[in-house]
């Protein structure tokens, strides 16, 4: 029989929601290649700086996820034409000062990354603006961007002081400052430099070790200067000037390692598998899930390496491993934040212990993914203990399957479909409809490579 059956869908709540239902059955292995939809970070920045650049901006490999078609509507009601191709994006900017005023709320959808980024751009702008989301987002924290921007010179309230969504922001004069930020967070750093663009003097960001930067590299790339220090004590400071423009560009966008993460994993998990996974961006500061699954014993070989915009790319293949535990900590853990639901369920088929340290940042993602990747763990009957900043897995009993809530969370549904695949029995993931935040195509590309 399919490992991935056709999902059922019914209504609940008196019809006011809908949920869809995934099986997933164990597999005998993967084979084939699949080629790794465009990253989701790069994708909401090529959309935002293109907005603010003069000219037009072509887009090729766009991740056509919910989370972006958000940040599209969001400049589109704000006066940017946003024309969507065949094959590409083309944003035909306004310039940095060349935003208008939307009629109306700007729905952010689900998307922190929207919600954290744009506010630094609204922050330059000289009309006022409202941001909100589902309930999902408008119950995340937003006070780590308002502070900083805040202090710059901008007026953002949470209008139901929560220090939340929905946020209101008024435009100010912006001033340059140096922000020493608590935590290593690119969505923090970037709200900050975008916000620099427009201040009266430069503007420098300190994180206590080096989140993606992305940002930086691409507002480079469209005329803008930006530098990085990288300090002895492992902290790391990004510096932008006050810009006058951006110019338009050409970006291709690699595919996403988040996105490849549950593919590079089905393949090390499920014996018999040999896969090669195409197009995986492999950019530094993204790349510690490969360092981990190196660490783990992983048979992970790069085919080809490329490198564009700045961006690394690369093709691998990826043969089933015999896995064992180790421990994650330190500065790596912002390079994998988002990989750590797929980490966990590795490490419960993993020979051994493994300990994930110093990644509370799991507790503002869209779901708190330490009680969301214990719960389904426990679901599947491994071994997992959760601490204040990350968990403790005891591998190598493998995983039964088992009915997991999803709770709306993309990354948990696609990390407990792989769980299925390795599993024995039968998987169900409830609500597996969230996975159009990133990957919309996720399951049909699944069903592609399991025999």
């Amino acid at each position: 029989s399919l490992p991935l059956r056709r999902p059922q869908s019914y209504c609940r709540n008196s019809g006011i929601s809908f949920m869809s239902v995934r099986t997933i059955a164990p597999t005998r292995g993967l084979k084939g290649e699949v080629t790794i939809p465009g990253d989701k970070s790069i994708s909401h920045r090529s959309i935002m700086l293109g907005s603010i650049a003069l000219g037009t901006t072509e887009i090729t490999h766009f991740l056509d996820g919910a989370d972006c078609l958000s940040t599209i509507d969001c400049f589109r009601k704000m006066g940017v034409e946003i024309e969507r191709k065949p094959s590409s994006i083309l944003v035909h900017g306004k310039g940095l000062r060349g935003l208008t005023a939307p009629a109306s709320t700007l729905n952010v959808g689900n998307s922190g990354t929207t919600t954290r980024l744009i506010s630094g751009i609204l922050s330059g702008q000289n009309f006022a603006t409202t941001l909100s989301g589902d309930d999902s987002l408008n119950s995340r924290p937003m006070k780590r961007i308002m502070t900083p921007l805040n202090t710059m010179g901008a007026h953002i309230r949470s209008l139901n002081d929560n220090g939340c969504a929905p946020l209101h922001i008024r435009p100010g004069a912006l001033h340059g400052i140096h922000y020493q930020s608590p935590v290593a967070s690119a969505q923090v750093k970037s709200a900050v430099l975008l916000a620099g663009l427009y201040a009266d003097s430069p503007t420098s960001v300190t994180e206590p070790a080096l989140s993606r930067n992305h940002t930086e590299l691409m507002l480079q790339g469209f005329g803008a200067y930006v530098a990085t220090d990288l300090h002895t004590d492992g902290t790391a400071t990004a510096h932008v000037e006050p810009c006058k423009e951006l110019y338009g560009q050409q970006i291709c966008v690699p595919g996403d390692i988040s996105s490849a993460a549950y593919f590079i994993a089905a393949a090390l998990l499920v014996p018999g598998s040999e896969l090669l996974v195409k197009n995986v961006g492999t950019n530094f500061t993204r790349a510690g899930f490969l360092k981990v699954c190196k660490a783990m014993g992983a048979d992970i070989e790069t085919v080809s390496q490329t490198i564009e915009g700045g961006e690394s790319r690369a093709d691998l293949l990826v043969r089933y491993s015999h896995l064992k535990g180790t421990v994650i900590e330190g500065d790596i853990i912002p390079t994998l934040i988002d990989e750590i639901p797929m980490i966990a369920i590795m490490a419960a088929f993993a020979d051994g212990q493994t300990v994930i340290r110093d990644a509370a940042e799991l507790k503002v993602k869209e779901t708190n993914r330490i009680d969301t990747v214990t719960a389904g763990l426990k679901a599947m009957g491994a071994v997992i203990t959760p601490t204040d900043d990350g968990m403790i897995i005891e591998g190598g009993a493998g995983l039964k399957g088992a009915k997991i809530q999803s709770f709306l969370d993309h990354r948990i549904a696609m990390a407990f479909s792989i769980a299925g695949l390795a599993a024995q029995g039968e998987t169900t993931i409830q609500e597996s409809q969230c996975v159009d935040v990133s990957y919309p195509s996720f399951f049909s590309t699944l069903g592609e490579i399991v025999e």
